[in-house]
């Protein structure tokens, strides 16, 4: 459990609300740490752009990521 509460869709601003749609979409639901990040705007658009820069590396092979992110997870305990 957080000790900071996430910032809702209908508290967040237009920016904020256009990344969650795009989170559910993707993930289908706006995950904790990322209504934390809201509380700063823009320090969730530089995390946005980080997450989406290493998505499009290609130097490694997409399942060797996905296997790597997976046991990173394990290794920290984090529940999804």
């Amino acid at each position: 459990m957080a000790r900071i509460r996430g910032v809702e869709a209908n508290e967040a601003g237009l920016f904020t609300r256009f990344l969650y749609w795009m989170t559910r979409r993707k993930v289908g639901r706006v995950i904790l740490p990322f209504k934390i990040t809201a509380h700063q705007p823009r320090l969730l658009f530089a995390v946005g752009g980080m997450e989406m820069g290493q998505q499009a590396l290609r130097t490694v092979d997409a399942k060797l990521k996905v296997l790597a992110e997976i046991k990173a997870a394990t290794l920290v305990g984090c529940p999804f």
